[in-house]
């Protein structure tokens, strides 16, 4: 063994815990201190009930599982807002000129313009200005955002 090298061993070393309760050891250390001992954890205690929160490692806890919830939430508004029926017609990616003239027929939102839908296509191909190309664009751009076109819009009438 060399020598110099090797720290100093202490036989009758003090450990001491939070909760009063000491002992001796063997260690490289002459004082030792710790939260939790073998009289105060849940484990040995047989008390389930008591969380211990060392280094606040629970709060850390609560708070990556609170920014969970507000993450899934964000996420469930978005979605919410993307297929909203108040959503305007101009948003759902079809021409300028289609787009116009769906509003100046008086319908002015994707609600309105659904609600048309159901009464079927012809309905819609009836409004000047506004064709089948338009119509097959509209129908595949509503079904991307997640709407839920009426089964009188499914139908193809030629």
């Amino acid at each position: 063994m060399k020598k110099g090298i090797h720290p100093t061993y202490y036989p009758e070393a003090k450990v001491t815990c939070s909760c009063g309760n000491t002992w001796t050891t063997g260690s490289t250390r002459k004082e030792i201190r710790t939260e939790v001992c073998s009289k105060c954890h849940p484990f040995f205690t047989g008390e389930q009930q008591r969380i211990i929160d060392i280094e606040g490692q629970v709060d850390r806890f609560y708070k990556k599982l609170q920014a969970r919830q507000d993450y899934v939430e964000e996420k469930k508004s978005k979605l919410a807002a993307k297929t909203s029926p108040e959503r305007s017609v101009k948003d759902i990616g079809i021409t300028v000129k289609a787009a116009e003239a769906l509003e100046k027929a008086g319908l002015m939102n994707v609600g309105q313009l659904l609600e048309k839908l159901a009464e079927g296509e012809a309905t819609i191909l009836a409004i000047e200005g506004f064709g089948r190309k338009s119509l097959i664009d509209m129908k595949k751009n509503l079904r991307q955002m997640g709407y839920k076109l009426p089964a009188a819009a499914e139908e193809i009438v030629i």
